[in-house]
């Protein structure tokens, strides 16, 4: 049912661009003939879409080059890596294995959405939950520390967070997110906040791994952003 609002996209009546005209030859009698041009549509809701568009693209783009560092990395070092992943659902295994060859440094990951597949698959423990929750520092650590040991893999990542729309909390709002990076040696985790909606948050998050993975197997402690 129509309000009587204007859309978006709508400008008032006498704001309107009118109808513009051109001279133009007539098809029938080759004389100079006055016809209607139609009139230009403002550029706003498709610029607006392919501004998106292109956006995504870039991160597309930038993601695939930092897995793409990555790999290098870890061929030239011989060695493998891995990733435990809740909010980001597998993005982060994704990205690396886009690149071909990416099985000589990745043979497993862990997707674990839920509480408990991170204590069946990571062996988190259960009281952890309980004690600080699913979205915390030692959550991280301990997935972290569970893919490298089922995995074998030197180096690790692991993400838990808020991706929203729904679900966050004062303590805990949609965008915050907990990383951790091990190299086998050391454990190191931050806390992030990422602005935008679910899929900006996800996609934020997986570059935010994949640079810390870079910087650690540079032998560089990951910046907290």
């Amino acid at each position: 049912m129509s309000t009587g609002a204007l859309s978006p996209w709508t400008k008032p009546e006498k704001d309107r661009e009118k109808p513009r005209w051109k001279r133009s030859k007539s098809p029938s009698a080759g004389k100079a003939t006055d016809w209607p041009a139609i009139a230009e549509p403002p550029n706003c809701a498709g610029d607006h879409f392919t501004n998106l568009v292109h956006e995504q693209e870039n991160t597309v783009d930038q993601i695939t080059g930092l897995a793409d560092t990555l790999g290098k990395l870890l061929d030239a070092m011989n060695a493998q890596v891995t990733t435990a992943e809740s909010c980001t659902g597998g993005g982060i295994a994704e990205a690396i294995t886009r690149i071909a060859g990416s099985s000589a440094w990745f043979e497993a990951g862990y997707v674990t959405y839920s509480n408990a597949q991170k204590t069946r698959q990571l062996g988190v423990s259960e009281a952890l939950f309980a004690q600080v929750g699913a979205v915390s520092q030692p959550v991280v650590e301990a997935m972290v520390s569970g893919a490298q040991r089922e995995s074998g893999a030197r180096f690790a990542v692991a993400v838990s967070g808020v991706a929203g729309p729904g679900g966050g909390s004062v303590d805990k709002p949609v965008g915050m997110v907990w990383l951790c990076w091990g190299d086998g040696h050391a454990l190191v985790a931050h806390c992030r906040r990422f602005d935008g909606d679910r899929d900006q948050v996800r996609r934020q998050t997986v570059e935010a791994a994949l640079q810390g993975l870079i910087q650690l197997a540079r032998g560089e402690m990951p910046n907290q952003g």
